[in-house]
């Protein structure tokens, strides 16, 4: 049986981040073995969001995004709330390392506002995905075919529309980092 030990899944996330598009995939992820490492901005702590516009908890940032590098780790997940993807898409480094991450084959999981990164990153080009419907313009623009499903799951691309489809995205997180080929050691 597969499991995520010896994996290391970046999560880049910023001030507005959904909180639980955060911290379920976060758990979900530790609870299979993996080393989940949150990628910011800034260090210290970011501001997480409830529904969008109520601060809940503050998470714990481990790593500046300027300082990470793609082939450090096994995964990438982006999750939404509208300002965080809308903070993080303005951002060179961040945006660098989306782009690095897309192009890499490893798993790249986007919920809700998230794939607003991998759009900002020129990787959604004839990829079948989802996301919030306020992205489904966004992703039809940039070449991708948007549809309405729970979990859309497009090589190594894994999206999903809102918190109500966290079971799914996790799930399939979860079995795509446990599937990945590991990293080489450095």
């Amino acid at each position: 049986m597969a499991d995520a030990k010896n994996r290391k899944v970046a999560i880049l996330a910023t001030d507005g981040v959904e909180r639980v598009e955060l911290t379920e995939p976060m758990k979900a992820l530790r609870d299979a073995g993996a080393e989940v490492v949150v990628l910011s901005l800034k260090s210290g702590e970011i501001q997480a969001m409830d529904e969008d516009v109520k601060p809940s908890e503050k998470i714990r940032v481990d790593l500046e995004v300027s300082a990470a590098k793609p082939e450090a780790f096994d995964a990438l997940v982006l999750p939404g709330g509208t300002t965080n993807p809308d903070k993080l898409r303005q951002d060179e480094s961040a945006v660098a390392f989306v782009k690095g991450f897309a192009h890499s084959g490893k798993p790249v999981a986007a919920i809700c506002h998230g794939p607003w990164m991998l759009v900002e990153a020129g990787a959604v080009k004839g990829r079948k995905m989802t996301s919030y419907p306020s992205l489904k313009t966004d992703l039809r623009n940039a070449g991708a075919e948007w549809v309405d499903e729970t979990c859309v799951v497009d090589g190594n691309f894994i999206t999903s529309r809102n918190p109500k489809d966290l079971p799914a995205f996790c799930d399939a997180v979860v079995r795509a980092v446990e599937q990945a080929a590991p990293r080489k050691a450095a």
